[in-house]
This record gives C-alpha cells, structure tokens and sequence, in this order.
C-alpha cells in the first residue's frame, strides 16, 4: 500500500497551486540568472587552436562557421577511450534535434573532445548522431578551458575544474566506484578517464576578434541533459540508485 499523501481533486488543486507559485518563482530567477550570464565580460582569445573536423583542419574562428555565436560541448572522449562517456552521450542524444535550429539563430554548434577524429567518426555512426564533432587531439584547447588535464596535474593534484582547484592526488585506487563503472561503459581505464571531464563554453565572434564568454561544469550541465528534466516532472523523481543509464544501444544488453 502506498504511503504517499492521497487527497480529493480539490485538495490536490490547492497543492498544485502551492506548487505553481513556486515554479513560477524558479521560472523569474531562473530569467535573471540568465541575464546575469549574458551581462558576464568577454575575454579576448588571441590563441590559434586548431581542430579536426570533417571540413579539414579548422581554427576556434573556423568553428563559428559565418555565425556571430559558438557553442562547444565538451565531450568525456579521450585518446584512450574506445567509447565516449556514457554521461555525455545521454545529453548529446539530445543535440541531433537542437543544433538545426540553433544555426538557423545565428549560433554554431560543435561537440569537442581529444580523441582522434575518426573514433569520433565511428562512435558517432553508431549512436546514430549528425551534429558536428570536432577533435582538439594534440593541442591546448581543453586544458585551457579546464575539462582535460595532465597525467602531472592527476598526480600533483594540481588542476583547476568547476571554477575550484584540485588538492588531492589522483590514483587508481582513489577513483571512486561510480567514476570505475562509467569508465567501463567507455573501455577506458578509470584512471584515465577521470583525466577528461564534461563542461560547455559559449563564445562570441565581434569585429574578427574571438571573445570567451561563459562556461559551465558538473551540475551546471543538469539543464542541458534532458531525461532528467523529464524526470524532475515524474512522480518518483531521478529516483536513482547510482549509474543506472546506458549508450543508449545498450540498453538490455549488459
């Protein structure tokens, strides 16, 4: 027998109406953060980094492809993995209906990760994906912008990721076992796994010049992987009990 409240209609309609305050309160502060996010100064990038794309080599300017606005999601996809992240792919399954109609708003779309491109290639085939999808292999991009770093900087404990600086040396045996079972689904050994993390920056293309604009980590992701906006609306909520998702031709499978 369920334990949760049960109530007439008319009760459960002065709750909903409790409740519709409430979101409509997170909608208005939700409006202003994003003000906030937009009144951020820009910050010149004068560095060339290149990348390779299905197009040929490209430059960060490249990317914007005769838009004013850059959008990067940093895809988990090291050297080492044979599969990207299993956390990255559940929010990029979401990009294939989502980057169409941001280049038809003046924003270019690009995932990047370090692995060479034609494992991005392949892996992309398999999930099914159209999105563009850039490798940064070889060059300075993700440790510049704080989603990959250094086996040094692993050992050091010296690395900087969500706006916070590292201070633990990393080990095989201080990766906890929720960070060893996504390194699984990726074939990558937790280890190095742990050495690329998730993140997405915007920039802005002004006069010729590149300008950095924002960039987000960790939970400041939540709005961008959409099952769990789904599920924030479900009536058991994320109701998890550690990594229960999938590649998502995985499911059933393992």
């Amino acid at each position: 027998m369920t334990t949760h409240t049960i109530a007439t209609r008319d009760d459960w309609f002065e709750a909903r109406l409790d409740l519709l305050a409430a979101e409509k309160d997170l909608t208005r502060r939700s409006d202003e953060v994003a003000r906030l996010r937009q009144r951020l100064p820009w910050v010149r990038v004068d560095k060339v980094y290149r990348f390779d794309t299905d197009t040929g080599s490209e430059t960060l300017k490249d990317l914007f492809d005769g838009r004013s606005q850059l959008m990067v999601y940093h895809f988990m996809f090291g050297p080492d993995y044979k599969a990207g992240c299993a956390s990255c792919s559940a929010i990029a399954d979401g990009f294939n209906g989502i980057f169409v109609h941001l280049e038809n708003h003046d924003v270019a779309f690009t995932a990047v990760s370090r692995a060479p491109l034609a494992k991005l290639r392949a892996f992309k085939q398999r999930m099914g994906w159209t999105f563009p999808w850039a490798s940064s292999i070889g060059g300075d991009f993700n440790y510049d912008f704080n989603v990959s770093i250094t086996e040094q900087q692993q050992r050091q404990g010296s690395y900087e990721y969500n706006y916070a600086r590292g201070t633990h040396a990393m080990d095989a045996k201080t990766v906890p076992p929720v960070v060893a079972q996504n390194a699984a689904m990726a074939g990558a050994e937790p280890i190095a796994y742990v050495r690329e993390r998730p993140g997405m920056s915007t920039f802005v293309l002004e006069d010729g010049v590149v300008y950095h604009t924002y960039s987000t980590y960790a939970r400041g992701l939540d709005g961008l992987w959409g099952m769990y906006q789904w599920l924030d609306r479900a009536p058991k909520g994320r109701n998890e009990m550690g990594v229960w998702w999938r590649h998502h031709d995985r499911y059933g499978h393992d």
